[in-house]
Order: structure tokens, then C-alpha cells, then sequence
């Protein structure tokens, strides 16, 4: 299964359109929508293409290897599986399938507070080598029980963030009156019963709940306080006293994800933080903001080597991972990519995609001639 790959879908472009008609318009708004009127979601993938490598011909080229080591751990590609909230509602068991390929393809799979599968599941589909991405709470007991619990799992890398200050502005989610599990309205209805295989693969998988987060939950919350409880739950902001305490009680490597600016990187650095990741929750937070790229090549020049420089948010191919790394990034993370392979072909979606991007991600290495992943910027064209 882990060399699996489907030539009907070649590229992300064709894995979105399958898994466009084979998912419920409501759930696929979800996945591919952005903020207000989406000028960023885009903005980030058009601006990471305009990065241009240089290629050397007659060179002594031995080959190419993607193998990278990061945090004491060697994967076998520089990319891994981005966190992603209500996954299982956008296909059922989705979190559960991409842990698994993610661990078959040895790179590193993160597991969102509010995902559709539990920390103990995630961690006993990839024996422990999972990272954790938590949405702070509120309150101090909250927090320490999840990291208890993911710690007690094998997580030993916490990644928190900070670009998630306030609750977004989605008009797509706002219109279909998005919630767990999906509002009984007349067009949702209508939605789910014209999508058969995405409806069977609910029933039989159950409705997606919380599960990380359901043994905190008041029982018997109708959708209405459910929201209400998950918005007094968690306290978007990040400070530098939460993170701190973060650092105090996490024995383990902290990521910030969220960084875009020196002084936010600073202040990561400043706490002992291992690594940041260079986002903007994919374009689902702030319209106005810099694509994800542009900062990334402001930050590296001055942080590499100081801390772990990574990058999410509007990559979604092999040559887009290429020209995050020739920009400066150590490591680079994709969320809708491998969700639109699992619409597209279900359980078989995330070993294909992953073997995709890999195998584009080897086109582009022996193509330029580039041995290593960190030889990467060596091929920047700087404009």
C-alpha cells in the first residue's frame, strides 16, 4: 500500500476535482474555502510559484536523496501532514487514514486538538511518532491534562499556535452553517444524498465528534452551546507568560506555528523554542496578510541556523515543497493537499498522495541536480 499510486490523478489539480464531486458541497467549502474573500488562500500558492530555481546540466550528479533529519528523528521526505481540524467530516475516518500513511511514509503526521480522532488513537496507528498541535485553553488544568495525555501517548514534539488570535471570518462556513456533526438543513440534506459514497462511509464510520476533546464536553450540548462552550474553551491568543509555561511543563521539542515577523521569532527564541513554522493557517485567518513565501525568504536569512525554519500554507505540490526549501525553509507541511487525495480515493488517498509528492519532489531534485535537500537554496535565482 505505501508505493501506491493511482495514474488517473497525477496531480493535485485532478485529486481536487474527484474529490469535489465526490464530497458534500458543504464539506468541501470547508476544505477549500479561505477567509473573507479568499484574496490570500490564493495569494499563497501564486506567490510560492514565482520562485524560480536554477538548474546545472553537466554536472557530476550521483543522485538524489530526500531523506532529512529533524528533531533527532530521519524522515524519509522533508514535507509531513499539516494539522487539520474536522477532518472526519470532511471523509470519514480521514484523520485515522492520513496517521496511517503518514507513518507508513515515515514523515511526521500532526494531530489537531480539535481533530476527529483522539490523541491515544493517533498515537496507537503511528506507535507514537505523532506531533501535537494545541489550541491553548483557557484553563491552566485543561492544558496540562492535554499535554499529559500527549506525552503519556509518545508525542514529543508540541506545536502551538499563534495565528489563530481571533475566530475567522469564513463566509463559505457561515453559509452552510458549518458545525459538528453537519446542521439537518434542507440543503445539506440535499448535499448528502446526492454525495451516496461519502453518506454510506459516514454511517458506517458514526458521526464525527471531538474525541480528543469529548471527555470534557458537557454531555447533551445541542450545536448551538457546543460552540459556545468550544469559543470559552479556548483563548486564541498566545502570550509570552502562556508560552513560557508551556516551556516549563513540556520536556520536550516546541514548534510555534503562526510566525510571519523578526520580533515574533525573537520571542520563540528567546523561550527556548525549537522551531517555528512560517503560516497563515492557509489563508483562512487573514486576508490582508503577506503569502506565506514572502516571509519565509525575510525570516530565514536571519534565523537559519538559530532555530528550525519551517513552512505551511499554500504548498501543495512537489515543486512548490522544492521552492520552499530553496527559499530557506528546513521542513514544509501540507494540509488541503492529501485531505482532497483522501476525497478523491478514500482510504487509498493518503499513501497516493504522499507517493505523488514524492515522486514529484525527485523529478524536480535530479532535474536541477540537487544531491540533498539542504542544497536546495544553493539553486535559488534570486531575483
Amino acid at each position: 500500500m505505501k508505493d501506491f499510486f493511482d495514474s488517473r490523478f497525477p496531480s493535485v489539480e485532478a485529486l481536487r476535482t474527484q474529490a469535489k464531486k465526490r464530497m458534500p458541497g458543504f464539506a468541501f467549502d470547508y476544505l477549500d474555502g479561505g477567509c473573507f474573500s479568499e484574496i490570500n488562500l490564493s495569494r499563497n500558492t501564486d506567490e510560492i510559484r514565482e520562485v524560480q530555481l536554477q538548474p546545472y546540466y553537466l554536472r557530476n550528479y550521483p543522485g538524489a536523496s530526500q531523506e532529512v533529519e529533524l528533531f533527532g528523528e530521519t524522515y524519509d521526505a522533508p514535507f509531513g501532514m499539516a494539522p487539520v481540524g474536522l477532518q472526519g467530516l470532511m471523509w470519514p475516518n480521514c484523520c485515522e487514514i492520513l496517521a496511517q500513511a503518514a507513518k507508513d511514509h515515515n514523515i511526521p503526521f500532526v494531530l489537531s486538538t480539535v481533530g476527529t480522532a483522539s490523541i491515544e488513537k493517533i498515537a496507537e496507528i503511528t506507535e507514537g511518532k505523532f506531533w501535537f498541535q494545541l489550541y491553548h485553553p483557557a484553563e491552566d488544568d485543561l492544558r496540562d491534562k492535554l499535554l499529559e495525555r500527549a506525552w503519556a501517548a509518545g508525542c514529543r514534539t508540541l506545536v502551538i499556535l499563534a495565528d489563530t488570535p481571533t475566530f475567522a471570518y469564513r463566509p463559505k462556513e457561515i453559509k452552510n452553517g458549518l458545525s459538528i456533526p453537519p446542521r439537518m438543513t434542507a440543503r445539506n440534506i440535499f448535499q448528502m444524498c446526492t454525495h451516496p459514497t461519502w453518506s454510506f462511509s459516514q454511517l458506517f464510520a458514526g458521526a464525527p465528534e471531538f474525541q480528543t476533546m469529548k471527555q470534557y464536553i458537557p454531555k447533551g450540548l445541542n450545536m448551538k452551546h457546543l460552540g459556545l462552550f468550544m469559543n470559552k474553551t479556548f483563548s486564541g491568543r498566545l502570550s509570552e507568560d502562556k508560552i513560557q509555561a508551556l516551556r516549563d511543563k513540556w520536556q520536550g521539542n516546541i514548534v510555534i506555528k503562526g510566525i510571519v515577523n523578526p520580533e515574533d521569532a525573537e520571542v520563540a527564541i528567546k523561550h527556548g523554542l525549537e522551531g517555528l513554522i512560517v503560516s497563515n493557517h492557509g489563508g483562512r485567518q487573514l486576508d490582508s496578510g503577506q503569502s506565506t513565501i514572502k516571509p519565509l525568504q525575510a525570516l530565514a536569512p536571519e534565523f537559519k541556523g538559530r532555530i528550525k525554519i519551517m513552512m505551511d500554507s499554500g504548498i501543495r505540490s512537489g515543486p512548490d515543497i522544492a521552492n520552499a526549501l530553496a527559499s530557506g525553509a528546513d521542513f514544509t507541511f501540507l494540509g488541503r493537499t492529501p485531505m482532497y487525495g483522501v476525497g478523491a480515493l478514500g482510504k487509498k488517498g493518503g499513501h497516493h498522495t504522499f507517493t505523488m509528492l514524492k515522486r514529484q519532489l525527485q523529478q524536480v531534485m535530479e532535474q536541477v541536480a540537487c544531491e540533498r535537500i539542504e542544497d536546495f537554496p544553493k539553486h535559488l535565482i534570486h531575483e
